[in-house]
């Protein structure tokens, strides 16, 4: 078999990082890993002393929130400057969420035609549909469904009640595809925000307040009890609190089937430290609370955190230039920045940055989602997505990102490292500078066969 490309570097496999390593790669695959002397092949880039890494996984994206299904281009093609090569996409598309059958092939249409990486989907439900719908999704190859305990919108992002939520659960049990939560309680909330409005508090550390930890924890529990009665899989698609971890946490050392994401900015930003500088543009929801990071850490060394991701939005800067904190959207860019803000954050914490980044962004993701090991890894057989990552201080800019938002929370923070290439299907898609790979490169991912939870949960 002829090799096509081999990438030198520091190597990191699942099992260890290579120092003077390799990856041998012929046409879209991984033919070899290795040390020492290399094949010959067509091209050889050597990385120096730069990580090779898998391709990252971004488990939790939402492309069509505000630009609707051509917001997958500019997304992806971040995704690409970013190391990531695989976007896992929320259903809450503009304006019409992934709830029928229709509505995914259109959007396997769209990204078929714009995307840059490979994109894997969520599916959802809408109050008062019929089950069957939901059973269309997953034979369409949906890697998980995803409903909200809290409206955001009555059409686009609506409230599931605990009726239908107990039905889904029921429906998926037989299935590993996992139902994720976005757990807030709407009475609690919509209570304490109009207190909020009515005392003045209109600022960024009032957001925290106005949407309390216990709103977050009684969903979660509510879910996870729902989910112990019904055997199917329950995920929190982002938890901002370490008691919730530990929620997750009890009811799966209980045999159910639980699980908890959880978003980078949570281990970045304090609203006690950060807000008066940054205001609405780090709004998010759940609200990053104050005085969580070293917490969340621990939590995720302790084994507690499935995996982590971006959370993603595509809402342009307008959307956070309000009077009150109220009134801005939630949610933030990430695309470009995930890896090197986990890398940066990792490295702190003195534990094996890169190893970490491996298993957190890419592997953890790629079993979850059924994408294992066809994505995740550097192992032979498996997809040829690389990520290339040089350490070294990089201040980040956010005029430069590919995202076509050209804002960020992370404006001017000082990342451990920055990406200095990106291979997607075995071609060179990011140098460093620009995508170079087109609209359509990227390929529509089904539900694999790797799982999660062992059999015997299942069935």
């Amino acid at each position: 078999m002829s090799i096509d490309l081999v990438i030198r570097g520091r190597i990191v496999t699942p099992q260890m990082t290579i120092s003077n390593g390799w990856v041998a790669i012929s046409g879209s695959l991984i033919h070899a890993v290795g040390e020492g002397d290399a094949p010959a092949a067509a091209t050889v880039r050597d990385a120096g002393d730069a990580f090779v890494l898998p391709g990252i996984i971004d488990g939790q994206t939402h492309a069509g929130s505000y630009l609707g299904l051509p917001g997958i281009e500019p997304t992806t093609r971040s995704a690409i400057a970013g190391g990531v090569t695989t976007i896992v996409d929320m259903p809450y598309d503009n304006p019409t969420p992934l709830s029928a059958r229709e509505h995914l092939d259109a959007k396997v249409e769209a990204v078929e035609r714009f995307a840059h990486c490979d994109v894997a989907l969520y599916g959802t439900v809408m109050p008062g549909q019929s089950l069957d719908e939901m059973r269309a999704l997953a034979a369409g190859g949906v890697v998980a469904f995803k409903i909200s305990a809290f409206e955001s919108s009555p059409t686009r992002f609506p409230r599931i009640d605990a009726a239908l939520a107990l039905d889904l659960l029921e429906a998926l049990s037989a299935t590993d595809l996992p139902l994720g939560l976005h757990n807030e309680d709407q009475e609690i909330v919509r209570s304490r925000v109009s207190r909020a409005r009515a005392e003045g508090r209109n600022g960024i550390t009032a957001h925290s307040p106005s949407r309390p930890e216990v709103a977050e924890l009684a969903s979660t529990v509510h879910f996870l009890e729902l989910a112990a009665n019904a055997g199917g899989h329950a995920h929190i698609v982002h938890i901002s609190t370490p008691r919730g971890f530990k929620l997750v946490d009890n009811y799966a050392q209980e045999g159910v089937r639980a699980t908890g994401e959880l978003c980078v900015h949570y281990l970045w930003f304090d609203p006690e430290r950060d807000g008066e500088e940054l205001g609405a543009r780090m709004k998010v929801n759940p609200p990053i609370r104050p005085g969580q990071i070293d917490r969340l850490w621990r939590e995720l060394i302790e084994g507690r955190i499935a995996f982590v991701s971006s959370d993603h939005s595509s809402w342009p800067i307008d959307n956070k230039f309000t009077d009150s904190i109220f009134d801005a959207g939630a949610g933030v860019p990430g695309m470009e920045t995930l890896l090197p803000a986990f890398f940066t954050v990792a490295k702190e914490r003195g534990v094996d940055a890169a190893h970490y980044c491996a298993e957190y962004l890419a592997e953890r993701p790629a079993r979850f989602f059924g994408l294992y090991p066809r994505k995740g890894a550097l192992v032979p057989g498996a997809d040829a997505d690389i990520t290339i990552l040089a350490e070294g201080e990089d201040v980040w800019d956010a005029s430069r990102a590919q995202d076509g938002l050209n804002w960020s929370p992370y404006d001017g923070r000082r990342f451990a490292a920055r990406v200095a290439a990106t291979y997607h299907a075995g071609r060179l898609a990011y140098d460093g500078r620009a995508v170079l790979n087109t609209p359509g490169s990227g390929r529509y991912l089904r539900r694999g066969e790797s799982k999660w939870f062992p059999q015997d949960l299942t069935t």
